[in-house]
């Protein structure tokens, strides 16, 4: 059997179940890597189930949950994983994704994320089920244009945030000191403002947490080789090379930084100047 075939069969297997679980409207999708059209042999199947409400807690709802369960685990002794579903209230989507679209959205932490759950690419990237009502049809018409005002709220986030740690002297002093924890929480987080810039600055919602570099590929508005300077930056090689490690990212940092005030002026600029504009340090 294909992999295609095994999802195909899991889906037929746990819709059912999945519908007794929502009251009112009801959408049923994939997400992860299956939503994003990068599965490889690694991928689990990521349900959501998208209703007005959950329904009552009723023998049925339990036999559909028990039912759910066990698709779960029939499939797992198959060797393709279900990681569960998510369920969530229409409603609730909805007036997150107002925030997310008016440029005032933030992520929420999750213990499965790494940079916390970003709505937008979760309901870009679903692949439907069903969905009779047309719920997940109507976020994804919505999501079909980037919106400015998204844009600039994030350039206005991480470009701050390049800006600061560009030429902070904690950076360069921990350098110095080699505090290999302190150097991989930095080195990540740059990288990941320095990807969300990119995006912004393409007009592509960020794809979340699993296989950026593989999306930002694919954006034709970038520094100059920044998949492989990215590699390199997150992959140092040992104590001596963190001078490298901050060098490289300083790079990466001006030339981000250049894209940036070409397209959008007024941009937090890299240097001291930029970091003089957010205050003191911690």
């Amino acid at each position: 059997m294909t992999d295609d075939e095994a999802v195909a069969r899991v889906i037929a297997e746990a819709v059912p179940p999945l519908r007794g679980l929502a009251a009112g409207r009801c959408a049923i999708s994939i997400g992860g890597s299956r939503g994003k059209g990068i599965a490889d042999r690694h991928s689990d199947v990521d349900f959501r189930l998208f209703c007005d409400e959950e329904s009552r807690d009723t023998p049925e709802r339990r036999a559909a949950a028990a039912a759910f369960a066990g698709v779960v685990a029939v499939s797992r002794a198959r060797g393709l994983e279900i990681d569960g579903c998510w369920v969530r209230r229409i409603d609730d989507v909805e007036r997150e994704l107002d925030r997310w679209l008016a440029g005032g959205g933030t992520p929420t932490p999750l213990v499965w994320t790494v940079w916390g759950y970003h709505l937008l690419p979760d309901l870009a990237n679903q692949r439907v089920v069903e969905d009779p009502s047309g719920v997940i049809a109507g976020w994804h018409d919505r999501l079909r244009v980037y919106p400015e005002v998204l844009g600039r709220a994030v350039l206005d986030r991480h470009l701050a945030s390049l800006a600061y740690w560009r030429d902070d002297y904690h950076y360069r002093n921990k350098v110095g000191r080699g505090d290999v924890v302190f150097l991989a929480g930095i080195a990540a987080r740059l990288v990941h403002d320095l990807l969300q810039v990119v995006f912004a600055l393409n007009g592509v919602y960020f794809p979340g947490d699993g296989d950026a570099l593989r999306f930002a590929a694919r954006c034709p508005l970038k520094p100059p080789a920044f998949e492989e300077r990215v590699r390199a930056a997150l992959a140092p090689g040992g104590e001596r090379s963190y001078e490298a490690q901050r060098a490289t990212l300083v790079g990466l940092i001006d030339d981000t930084a250049a894209l940036a005030a070409a397209r959008a002026p007024g941009a937090p600029r890299s240097g001291k100047a930029g970091q003089a504009a957010l205050g003191p340090s911690r």
